[in-house]
């Protein structure tokens, strides 16, 4: 999520609607699977906090997509692609959590195609600017690749064993996802302080 280096020949009104709504998502991301959140807001509130900042997420996505040259385009439809699976998988959540309670916590966790494509974009994005290892645009797609990453554990650890209807490991799942959801809120932030170039 948040190839935000492809934004580095934009304008710097649309680098910073980029960076904003990568952030915005991010925080979403970042604060719902946080120990004690859906205790304190309830099943469909913390539902609903997955559900927008994947709305974020897409919208940021979408304009840097439709924003992105030719050598970015490639990275950039990918991960726009992730996004939607974000969008469909949030959405069945919520409605799963407004309609039984007791959902399982599973349903927070990225989905594996949606993580897939964040991961492939991340590696495309991270190859294309290597080089430059002292570069504000290094550092971007170093931390989104790390929380690429992250959101692809996440997606391991919360796969269900179907004969005991248990994910391999719930608390990392949910560590994972924000520690994944901290790492492009971080790549947004320094998106926005940097600016096109």
């Amino acid at each position: 999520m948040a190839i935000n280096w492809a934004t580095r020949h934009f304008e710097r009104g649309s680098t910073l609607r980029i960076g904003l709504g990568f952030a915005i998502g991010s925080v979403c991301f970042l604060v719902g699977p946080f120990p004690g959140f859906v205790e304190l807001v309830g099943a469909e509130a913390d539902a609903a906090v997955f559900f927008v900042g994947s709305l974020f997420f897409t919208g940021a996505a979408l304009m840097q997509a439709q924003l992105s040259g030719d050598a970015d385009r490639l990275p950039s439809l990918i991960q726009f692609a992730g996004t939607i699976y974000f969008n469909v998988d949030t959405f069945r959540a919520m409605e799963a959590a407004f309609s039984d309670s007791q959902a399982d916590r599973l349903i927070w966790a990225p989905e594996a195609i949606g993580s897939a494509c964040f991961l492939l974009s991340g590696v495309i994005a991270y190859r294309s600017v290597r080089a430059a290892c002292s570069s504000p645009e290094w550092r971007i797609a170093a931390i989104n690749l790390a929380g690429c990453v992250f959101f692809a554990i996440s997606a391991a650890a919360s796969y269900v064993v179907p004969k005991t209807g248990t994910a391999l490991d719930l608390a990392a799942a949910n560590w994972t996802t924000g520690l994944g959801a901290l790492c492009f809120l971080i790549g947004s932030v320094l998106l926005v302080r940097q600016g096109p170039s």
